[in-house]
């Protein structure tokens, strides 16, 4: 694999499968200008630094179910007691985790695909930004709906948000007065 000072680990990613003859050591990888919209798209090009394939590989790995976060939770609540269901498609917006004894639903989310108010969910991707601000407040409104219907249905709901992660002894906390409420 070609290397240099100017590489960042994801234009490591972005040159694995680049012929070696395209690119010189110690001189950073060309990037593409545009990405254009598929055919009949009304978009405007974006700049992108990956190329269309590239940033489909990369949209491919974004986890739905079982990220590091959800783990995360997952093995807390197991700790303190809390036996649960994962991903219960009967139920509205099919929580992460589901404690049916307790009737407690728990979404965890990512602070960006769900909008949060933290530096990190505010951050808005300059390429494509009408996009992502749609997907984001179409994901927000998801979110409320589902949290609406299980509430309706009796159930407790709470959302632990990815920046939360970050003070391990206020989760835990927040977590044990769940499962004890």
């Amino acid at each position: 694999m070609i290397s240099s000072p100017f590489m960042g680990e994801g234009d490591r990613d972005a040159v694995e499968g680049a012929d070696a003859a395209e690119i010189s050591p110690g001189q950073p990888p060309s990037r593409p200008s545009a990405v254009l919209p598929p055919e009949g798209g009304e978009r405007s090009p974006t700049t992108d630094v990956y190329g269309p394939e590239k940033r489909s590989a990369v949209m491919r790995r974004v986890k739905g179910a079982g990220t590091t976060p959800e783990l995360t939770v997952r093995r807390l609540v197991w700790r303190l007691g809390g036996r649960y269901r994962l991903n219960r498609k009967d139920l509205p917006g099919k929580p992460d985790i589901v404690l049916p004894g307790r009737r407690l639903a728990i979404f965890v989310h990512g602070c960006f695909w769900h909008g949060h108010d933290c530096p990190r969910g505010a951050r808005v991707p300059k390429a494509n930004r009408d996009y992502w601000v749609a997907k984001v407040a179409r994901n927000r409104i998801r979110d409320a709906a589902a949290l609406e219907a299980l509430a309706t249905m009796g159930w407790r709901v709470e959302t632990v948000w990815e920046c939360e992660m970050k003070d391990a002894r206020a989760l835990e906390a927040r977590t044990a007065n769940w499962l004890s409420g």
